[in-house]
């Protein structure tokens, strides 16, 4: 049984490059209007159509040296890293949320695909602001959707009051109806509307205490960076709004991936 659970979870290692091979594309393709299921993968150098070699996540970036196969162009970093942070994400999950061959629940499945799903939201999201400074409507339809469903499966399974999902919902519709009524013409005050959004998503997902604490440590960022690059322009005579310019919305994604996972490392630990 001890080798057919590692034989699992190098499938799972397997499915979480594959997603962060699919996370890359969405996240050159998605901001710049261009399909992403219908259109075959090319170099964004040469054009050329990739093939199936070019295209095995992780272990190609490495076979091919970082390279583009045909026209020899550095391929950036950051694809390579990406998929091997998702497969090590998806393999850490699964192993600190004991899901393997041995007690293998039903519950447990659904629990991970839950939090795959979630995951690809956070990158979407997180990944498309650092580029932009914007969060993508998209996206952030795929959370609300994901987090609905989020919520009929949790009172399925656990029974809840119902009134604590209302409230969510709720809340869902007074933001959206704001960002589309009263904020129509001001840009700037639907980043932070469409941030709310962001943060009930994460508080239905990976609960309120988690979302908290992401908003706390990405407030905590923000206010430092702001220090820093406000010492930095005075010394440069430079008069800059740098918060204007913080990307909220991904640090708060890598702020509540990192809690998510802390806590979870803590529970099985201790046994909770």
């Amino acid at each position: 049984m001890e080798i057919l659970n590692i034989f699992f979870y190098i499938i799972l290692f397997a499915m979480g490059i594959t997603f962060g091979s699919f996370y890359t594309l969405a996240l050159y393709r998605i901001p710049k209007r261009q399909d992403i299921t219908h259109t075959h993968s090319y170099c964004p150098n040469c054009n050329h159509k990739l093939g199936f070699l070019d295209l095995i996540p992780v272990f190609s970036y490495i076979f091919l040296g970082g390279k583009c196969r045909y026209c020899k162009q550095k391929i950036r970093p950051r694809y390579f890293i990406l998929e091997a942070l998702s497969g090590i994400l998806f393999l850490t999950v699964a192993y600190f949320m004991k899901l393997n061959l041995t007690n293998i629940t039903i519950i447990k499945v659904i629990d991970y695909a839950f939090f795959a799903l979630y995951f690809t939201f956070i990158v979407l999201m997180a990944g498309i602001d650092k580029e932009k400074r914007e969060i993508n409507r998209d996206a952030l339809a795929y959370g609300i959707i994901l987090s609905i469903l989020y919520m009929i499966y949790l009172y399925i399974i656990e029974k809840n009051s119902i009134y604590r999902y209302i409230i969510y919902l709720v809340l869902y519709v007074i933001i959206l109806l704001v960002d589309n009524i009263t904020l129509k013409k001001y840009a700037k005050n639907k980043y932070i509307t469409l941030l709310l959004l962001v943060v009930i998503i994460m508080a239905i997902i990976t609960g309120e205490f988690v979302a908290y604490e992401s908003v706390i440590i990405t407030l905590i960022s923000i206010a430092l960076d702001t220090i820093v690059h406000k010492i930095k322009n005075k010394k440069e005579k430079k008069e800059e709004n740098y918060l204007q310019k913080e990307q909220i919305g991904y640090m708060l994604g890598i702020s509540n991936m990192i809690i998510f996972v802390f806590i979870l490392i803590c529970n099985y630990y201790l046994k909770i």
